[in-house]
């Protein structure tokens, strides 16, 4: 049994006749007798009556159609959810980047109203496997990614800030500190497995600058920062965002400096809206937004 066979078994019952059915599927009336007749034979049993000027379904027709129908319909269902989609684009990332993606979004889509962009939250190493298992279209990353088959495309430089308790010596301050001030005062970090990148970034300013930070108590997972700030207020922070919490004193450095990437995939097929929305990223930061 195959699709066409269907295809025509459908097309001459809604036509009422082989002629129609044949002009219906751009193929010739001998084309579609014979693949009925091939299927008549396969199934042992007659699907058309034929004795009259009308071909109607048997009952064993009318029996198959539905079901015929059905499979049809579910063909038509696979080959839909893995077609490309020009007008649909994903994009991998974590909170940290949401205002960025939201500015390229918005933009995109008012030129662009009939797209479908997501926005999938996912952590480092998932973002990295959804692009590369096609999921997404690209991720938001900071830092370096070697994977085959990826590539980064730069987008901007990061600046994470310097975050303490608005009652922190520091704040008395509007200028950033300096590592060498930062290293009198306990760090406080989630532990380098949940947050690998700004435990590297931390210890290469600190040994360019030839002093040791002063690690404070680690942060616990899905604890707010800023509680552990303000109730250590002697303590201090790097975050990827200013939180704009209130209580919170936060100053840009740039001795802390981070790069930002879109990691795409090196066999994807060119797409405008990406293109677009990568061109949307680059402005967003370079604005200064």
């Amino acid at each position: 049994m195959e699709f066409r066979q269907l295809e025509y078994l459908a097309a001459v019952a809604a036509h009422g006749g082989f002629a129609k059915a044949a002009r219906a599927c751009f193929v010739s009336q001998s084309a579609v007798s014979h693949q009925i007749a091939a299927l008549e034979r396969e199934l042992g049993v007659e699907l058309f009556d034929r004795s009259t000027r009308t071909v109607r379904l048997t009952e064993a027709g009318e029996l198959l159609l539905p079901r015929a129908e059905q499979m049809l319909a579910l063909r038509d269902d696979a080959i839909a959810a893995v077609a490309p989609r020009p007008d649909r684009v994903a994009i991998a990332a974590n909170m940290s980047f949401a205002r960025a993606a939201l500015s390229a979004v918005a933009a995109v889509r008012e030129r662009h109203p009939e797209a479908e962009i997501d926005f999938l939250l996912k952590p480092f190493g998932q973002r990295i496997d959804a692009v590369a298992g096609g999921e997404a279209d690209l991720a938001l990353v900071r830092g370096s990614v070697d994977r085959p088959g990826l590539y980064r495309d730069p987008l901007w430089v990061d600046q994470p800030v310097i975050a303490f308790s608005a009652r922190h010596p520091m704040a008395a301050s509007a200028r950033s500190p300096s590592p060498a001030e930062l290293a009198e005062y306990p760090l406080i970090l989630p532990s380098a497995e949940d947050q690998v990148l700004l435990h590297r970034l931390v210890e290469k300013v600190f040994t360019r600058a030839g002093v040791t930070p002063r690690y404070g108590p680690q942060l616990r997972p899905r604890h707010p920062v800023a509680f552990e700030l303000i109730n250590q207020p002697d303590s201090w922070t790097i975050l990827y965002e200013d939180p704009l919490v209130p209580g919170l004193a936060c100053r840009r450095s740039l001795d802390f400096t981070l790069s930002v990437s879109a990691v795409l995939r090196t066999d994807a097929a060119p797409n405008p809206l990406v293109a677009e929305l990568l061109a949307e990223l680059s402005a967003y930061r370079r604005d200064g937004l």
